[in-house]
């Protein structure tokens, strides 16, 4: 499988993404919000879109569908919950199920919490690529998705400790925007300490372009503090910012309160 991350340089700083079959050129297309550039970077890489799968349905995630799909014939799929607010929808899928394109396949994780019908999309990984995860706004690289627009922090750290947690080191991550730097801060805010967020936070003052950035589960669990429940520190200033009891907390009340505090950061 090959993978073209495409930066859409918008204010929301959203992310889309072609997959494509090595062998057939047919082509997945993830949340393809600039139809145009989305058409453009097909075009140019050789690769038929044949799928076009939306994550979710917030706007700027399903917004270019129509003019891709008017352009290539591809198929819509989406959340099986999600086909009443994403129009045209082809095909509803299902937690377990995989999507099949060319040669390769992606499984369907149910994903509730940013909205209560998120799929992230699973590359269990070949002998050329590592596992992968398209995961919307689920997870972002160093933060998580918000809940404020029809999602439920509860249920978002349930789809974490269920799903996303026992994911192995290696699998990259390929989320929905480019809020690496500002969610670096956030890490820092609560953990001023991490050594792995401070060095990374320096490249990129120092010139690493956000755009080409990957990261994976192993470094998440190094630089994402939503990731980091059990640190002393950080649970030690949830306690403080909600003057509540050290002992009363656990890993899902440390989660819900840092999205609380994001919220407002």
């Amino acid at each position: 499988m090959l993978i073209k991350q495409i930066p859409i340089r918008n204010s929301l700083r959203n992310y889309m993404y072609l997959l494509a079959c090595e062998k057939t050129s047919s082509a997945i297309a993830i949340d393809p919000l600039d139809h145009a550039l989305c058409l453009q970077m097909a075009d140019q890489m050789g690769w038929k879109i044949k799928i076009v799968a939306n994550t979710h349905h917030h706007h700027d995630h399903i917004g270019g569908n129509g003019p891709v799909i008017a352009a290539t014939g591809a198929e819509l799929v989406s959340h099986k919950d999600a086909t009443d607010a994403i129009p045209g929808v082809d095909r509803g899928l299902s937690a377990g199920e995989e999507l099949h394109c060319g040669k390769f396949a992606l499984k369907v994780m149910d994903t509730p919490g940013h909205t209560m019908s998120h799929i992230c999309l699973y590359f269990q990984g070949d002998t050329k690529e590592q596992p992968a995860l398209f995961c919307g706004d689920t997870l972002f690289n160093a933060g998580v998705g918000r809940c404020d627009f029809g999602g439920e922090p509860k249920i978002l750290f349930e789809t974490f400790e269920d799903q996303i947690f026992p994911l192995a080191d290696n699998v990259r991550i390929f989320p929905g925007h480019d809020y690496i730097e500002n969610n670096l801060e956030f890490t820092l805010d609560r953990e001023p300490d991490n050594e792995q967020a401070l060095s990374l936070r320096k490249k990129f003052q120092n010139g690493l372009n956000a755009e080409s950035f990957v990261s994976d589960i192993g470094l998440e669990r190094e630089i994402n503090v939503f990731f980091r429940l059990n640190s002393a520190q950080v649970r030690s200033g949830i306690a403080a910012s909600f003057n509540t009891r050290l002992e009363n907390l656990d890993n899902e009340k440390t989660f819900i309160g840092l999205r609380k505090l994001r919220d407002n950061w």
